[in-house]
């Protein structure tokens, strides 16, 4: 990557886990009691990420995560970010929200039904709290999960070798988040840097003018970076940017 790959970024977009924090997620379902383990951002990260904003580059978070738990995990950095939740659904920017999609009349029966699986599978560890797609938690891929979320011709399953995302198809993918971000700032594909790791990154990444990737098992880029290894795949990033 070089100083004019990148003279005419004007945003960078990063995902979640992976990227800016170690992957997997820690979650425990008893009745009606979820535990859930929340990750925060590092210190060093929260200063490269002060550093881009204060260069003038606008800093955009789009993960499959809800937006309670994002803010917990990006509280420091709130005032310089945006986020963008739940697979594009939505984006917070400096306390106003965007939505992109409403969900809640496709989404609310198949909850119902899913939840009646989960509570015969010893293999569901739980549902993650998410206000626009539905997330289970599994030990491994569950064909009755599947089966029955194609009932729904509309809706999807994506798998990311830890949990289902559940959602409707073509609406909430990061693509979409990220072409509603960019009408938001008035940006062009050409101003968007994106970086992720995992399969539901691919269409974000595509979506991008430079797009990294952190994994190439798992998605393509025109750059990547090692998802293991001393540094994490974002801190990697920041530290080219800012060298540059």
């Amino acid at each position: 990557m070089s100083k004019k790959e990148i003279s005419k970024i004007k945003m960078i977009v990063f995902d979640v886990d992976g990227v800016l924090v170690p992957r997997g997620t820690k979650i425990k379902q008893t009745g009606n009691t979820t535990t859930l383990q929340t990750k925060v951002i590092a210190k060093k990260q929260i200063e490269q990420i002060k550093k881009l904003n204060k260069k003038g580059f606008l800093i955009n978070i789009s993960s499959g995560r809800g937006l309670y738990m994002m803010q917990e995990m990006f509280r420091e950095v709130l005032p310089f970010t945006s986020l963008t939740y739940e697979n594009g659904s939505a984006t917070w920017y400096k306390g106003k929200i965007f939505q992109h999609v409403n969900s809640f009349e496709t989404l609310h029966s198949m909850f119902s039904k899913l939840k009646k699986i989960a509570i015969k599978n010893k293999s569901v560890k739980g549902f993650e709290p998410k206000e626009f797609i539905i997330t289970l938690h599994c030990k491994k891929r569950i064909k009755e999960i599947e089966n029955m979320v194609k009932t729904n011709k509309v809706l999807a399953t994506n798998w990311n070798g830890e949990a289902y995302d559940v959602e409707i198809k073509k609406d909430q993918t990061k693509a979409v988040g990220l072409r509603r971000v960019m009408k938001i700032f008035k940006l062009k594909r050409q101003n968007v840097m994106a970086i992720g790791d995992n399969y539901n990154d691919q269409e974000l990444l595509k979506e991008s003018g430079l797009p990294i990737s952190a994994d190439k098992t798992r998605v393509k880029g025109a750059f990547h970076v090692p998802l293991k290894g001393k540094f994490l795949p974002a801190d990697i990033l920041m530290q080219k940017i800012l060298a540059l």
